[in-house]
């Protein structure tokens, strides 16, 4: 019998949890027994009696947790403490980080940790229920509109009263990926006036399909990589660039920044130069604020005030839905479990298949994965 363990997350700004109830009953069928650090779903609004009832052990503690251990999930990468207690051979899922954290692919390959990384699953048809970048992000990019109407000073719909006409807001999404997306489609449900610039011209019809005008700079530079992320650009582009947002910057109400290029800092979109230049009140929410930020102004985790105007620095928005957030992730874990999975219901890692070779981060005491070699 596979044992699985789901911990409480440490970090204090993290709601969420590996695991949800839909999770632990599918996980089940595979002949796993569940083991929950009691407490662990508080912040997704998960009782440790919903989890017995749905079929998991709840545990008093970490330790308590572990024991026998062969899976364990994880939202975030577990400290140092918690790496060492891990029984060798064991299985580590999760979102680790691995771009940020050499130490912790040193520990985990010292320990002999066969570590999986979510955020690297490859971007494959087969692997779309799997992809965690995408459902979280999509959430963060809800997330951050909500909380930018929410600072705001002003309605985001335009309104016509007797007293007289109230203007829509306007609102600037700075990146047209899932989160960036989202920010606009939920900035229009909610009846601003959306404009969009992203580096890729491809993503144009999608953003002009959610209602949005698109803002972009004429160019014959390639913008995307392989596997459909933005690509760094030249200084000649970021020039134009750097024009073309601060023109329209300062006719804004609002600024949504999502852009990230991975296993880099983020592109600085927002100068200091062009904050002094928007509209007292106005607002920006920085998503990108834990890689750096797209506005040297963000600090993490922290809501701060320049020259008139508010920077939301969140470092993690899905966590501020956490009971969507929980239910999707849980399910893109699940998801990536069952392939582990012979149909005997057989844990057996085949490391020629795409999806392993795609998160797979140490194994067999190595740093195997190309990228971190």
């Amino acid at each position: 019998m596979i044992i699985l363990s789901v911990l409480k997350e440490t970090d204090p700004h993290e709601r969420r949890v590996a695991v949800s109830l839909d999770s632990v009953k599918k996980l089940m069928t595979l002949g796993i027994n569940i083991q929950i650090e009691a407490g662990a779903g508080v912040g997704s609004g998960i009782s440790d009696a919903a989890f017995t009832e749905a079929g998991a052990q709840v545990k008093s503690d970490a330790a308590e947790t572990l024991q026998g251990a062969q899976i364990v999930l994880c939202v975030n990468a577990p400290p140092a403490g918690i790496i060492e207690k891990l029984s060798e051979g064991v299985l580590l899922i999760g979102t680790l980080s691995p771009y940020n954290n050499r130490a912790l692919l040193d520990a985990l390959a010292k320990h002999n940790i066969t570590a999986f990384a979510m955020e690297l699953m490859p971007r494959i048809s087969r692997a779309q229920s799997m992809d965690v970048l995408s459902s979280q992000a999509n959430l963060a990019g809800y997330r951050a509109v909500i909380d930018a109407v929410a600072t705001l000073g002003k309605a985001t719909p335009m309104m016509m009263t007797a007293a007289g006409t109230v203007p829509p807001a306007k609102v600037l999404v700075l990146g047209a990926g899932v989160a960036g997306l989202q920010a606009i489609a939920t900035a229009k449900r909610l009846g601003a006036v959306v404009s969009a610039f992203d580096v890729r011209p491809a993503v144009k019809e999608q953003v002009q399909s959610l209602g949005a005008k698109f803002i972009e700079v004429p160019s014959e530079e390639s913008a995307e990589t392989k596997g459909g992320y933005a690509k760094e650009m030249s200084e000649d582009y970021k020039r134009k660039q750097s024009a073309l947002i601060h023109e329209t910057l300062a006719k804004m109400d609002v600024a949504i920044c999502t852009a990230l290029i991975p296993g880099k800092a983020a592109p600085i979109l927002i100068t200091e130069a062009m904050v002094k230049d928007m509209k007292p009140g106005a607002v920006i929410v920085d998503l990108a604020v834990a890689s750096g930020g797209n506005c040297p102004l963000s600090k993490p985790d922290e809501v701060v005030v320049a020259g008139g105007v508010t920077i939301v620095g969140h470092t993690n928005m899905p966590s501020r839905v956490a009971t969507d957030a929980t239910s999707l992730y849980a399910r893109n874990l699940s998801n990536f479990i069952n392939t582990l999975f012979t149909k005997e219901k057989q844990l057996a890692i085949n490391l020629e298949d795409e999806l392993v070779k795609g998160t797979l981060l140490t194994h067999q005491g190595s740093i195997v994965h190309s990228q971190f070699k």
